[in-house]
């Protein structure tokens, strides 16, 4: 388990997940990244930083972002 930091790309409300590129990473997004539902929608914003936990390293499935910042 490891926290990485990110860039969010787009977001969607309905399905509280999110489109990420992760930082340094420039070719590949992450898309349908689940959101903890404490962050409130108005603060995903695109090209906004995030925390993201990778929960498994070895499945994308098990990915969240845990914070929004400037």
């Amino acid at each position: 388990m490891e926290i990485k930091r990110a860039v969010l790309k787009g977001f969607n409300s309905a399905a509280y997940t999110a489109s990420i590129q992760l930082a340094g990473d420039y070719k590949s997004m992450l898309e349908e990244v689940k959101v903890a539902k404490n962050i409130p929608s108005v603060e995903m914003l695109a090209g906004r930083n995030l925390g993201v936990w990778f929960i498994d390293d070895h499945n994308t499935k098990d990915i969240l972002v845990i914070a929004v910042y400037l």
